[in-house]
């Protein structure tokens, strides 16, 4: 259809902390934090999180949605395939499946 759109990184500024999605050591320390409008107790420095916004033809940027923790998962397309696989994820902790590729 011809559409286009920019994707944009949060690397390197505050945006993650902002919508609490990241955790300070201190945080991670004391053993708890706000994560999805409630307390958690971080089994990691960040955690799953999406934000949508909208910028008029006046250049005002607007926050027109977030969602986090499962609600993140309609975004991520493997898990669509790992579900379907017999032991599924085969989770053991929130994520722990998942590994850097050199870590295999």
């Amino acid at each position: 259809m011809g559409w286009r759109f920019p994707w944009v990184s949060s690397q390197g500024s505050d945006f993650n902390r902002d919508f609490g999605v990241a955790f300070s050591e201190a945080e991670m320390a004391g053993g708890e934090a706000v994560y999805n409008y409630g307390s958690v107790v971080p089994p990691v420095n960040e955690l799953q999180g999406c934000s949508l916004f909208c910028k008029d033809e006046a250049g005002q940027v607007f926050h027109t949605y977030s969602t986090y923790a499962r609600g993140v998962e309609s975004v991520i397309g493997a898990f669509a395939f790992l579900d379907l696989a017999p032991k599924g994820r085969n989770e053991d902790g929130t994520m722990s499946w998942v590994k850097h590729h050199d870590r295999y």
